[in-house]
């Protein structure tokens, strides 16, 4: 680890494996444990080993045809201590199980904390894409002639257009900054509760706050290279089809923006632990990009993995909860059941638009946490894997056997904070 506590990146690569000894004198591994089929203290011959630290010490040999770690005599694995857990999280490698779990006993323990993060985040962006849908949709004449006119003009086409690109900018806009601020704040939150340490709502947005222009250029960066990965893939078969050859383009821009979804879902991957390497290693935004490829290298499919089944859960979560808001909608706005029944378009009142939104506040508010601590516990999750975080997370909470918390060093505060 690195001489600087707390979060920080160490100064050498971290997530690279450490260049072996060749004379085998090598004192422990590079995360700080002892190493394959040695003892804890042990050193050179003559020597008395010192007394291993409480809740770390050296279990007692195998017993014959049980070999340790590695197939080599040393430590027991069935003898270890369990790992310890001052708070929602073993410090250990996590399982999908438990980086779920982590996420969820996040906004159990602070669920003051998360509720008013969330939910105002929620109405935020909901209110913000009500008013907006609401006064540029409602009445827009052009939509209207869309669904009654066999013939719209170009007028007709002229305002709708603009009705929905200018409801769909609003919402945007309203979305990335939402998800910028619940991102920052709930990043920090999972940082406190995997010590067990409380955090309160002025807290949580006191230490994202250095940090939220940083994250939103991330998110806009991140954003602008998944989103020109399928651009660029399609681009050559609109061009094609634009110069003459309708179906030779059409057959090019299929298979461009196949193997663009594919590059983009590589990159999103790739760049997806850059949000929480940047607010608590307190890093810039092109070096956060660079901490998230070095620590989803050689994880890659885990990582896709786990963020499929999160996105899954959320889209499962969100649908349940808005189900019972997209039936009430048209039933009181005075549309009857019709709409719903048909899957056709309700006439969007603002009575309808009211509910819908409520039903959106409440499943973003118990999504948003879900999501954005898994993005979180992963990022820790590959930390312990690659760079043994779980020692100084460890000492950081003040667990007995890992030696005292020294002054500025807590995990979440840049050093000397």
């Amino acid at each position: 680890m690195s001489d600087s506590p707390g979060w920080a990146s160490p100064g050498s690569s971290p997530s690279d494996p450490p260049p072996s000894s060749g004379d085998g004198a090598s004192g422990g591994g590079a995360d700080g444990r002892p190493p394959v089929g040695k003892a804890p203290g042990a050193g050179a011959p003559g020597q008395q080993p010192p007394a291993a630290p409480q809740g770390w010490g050296a279990a007692p040999p195998p017993p014959p045809g049980q070999p340790g770690w590695g197939g080599q005599p040393g430590w027991d694995q069935w003898n270890q201590p369990p790992a310890a857990k001052p708070g929602v999280i073993p410090l250990r490698p996590l399982g999908v199980g438990e980086i779920l779990d982590g996420a969820i006993s996040t906004a159990r323990a602070h669920w003051r904390t998360v509720l008013g993060i969330a939910l105002g985040v929620a109405v935020m962006i909901q209110l913000a894409s009500t008013v907006a849908t609401g006064v540029w949709l409602r009445d827009n004449s052009g939509l209207q002639a869309l669904e009654t006119k066999t013939e719209p003009t170009m007028d007709d086409l002229r305002e709708a257009l603009n009705g929905m690109l200018s409801t769909l900018g609003v919402g945007m806009l309203a979305t990335l900054i939402g998800t910028v601020l619940a991102t920052a704040m709930l990043t920090v939150v999972v940082s406190r509760a995997v010590l067990g340490r409380p955090v309160s709502l002025g807290e949580a947005w006191r230490d994202s706050r250095p940090q939220l222009l940083r994250l939103l250029g991330l998110t806009l960066l991140v954003g602008l290279v998944v989103t020109g990965a399928i651009v660029l893939g399609t681009l050559p078969g609109v061009l094609l089809a634009f110069s003459g050859s309708t179906a030779g383009g059409t057959v090019l821009g299929l298979l461009g923006g196949f193997a663009g979804i594919l590059v983009a879902v590589w990159l999103w991957v790739r760049y997806c632990l850059s949000a929480p390497a940047l607010m608590l290693e307190r890093q810039g935004v092109i070096a956060a990009l660079r901490r998230s490829a070095k620590l989803v290298r050689n994880s890659w499919w885990r990582i896709f993995g786990i963020q499929l089944l999160t996105l899954v859960l959320v889209f499962i979560i969100g649908m349940i909860i808005e189900l019972p808001a997209s039936f009430l909608a048209p039933v009181l706005s005075g549309d009857g059941l019709d709409s719903f029944l048909t899957g056709t378009t309700a006439e969007m009142s603002w009575t309808y638009l009211t509910v819908i939104g409520i039903g959106a506040v409440l499943s973003s508010t118990v999504t948003l946490p879900l999501s954005a601590g898994v993005t979180a516990l992963l990022y820790m999750d590959q930390r312990i894997r690659r760079e043994a975080l779980d020692l100084e997370l460890a000492r950081a909470a003040g667990v007995p056997g890992h030696g005292q918390q020294p002054s500025g060093g807590v995990p979440g505060n840049a050093p000397g904070t």
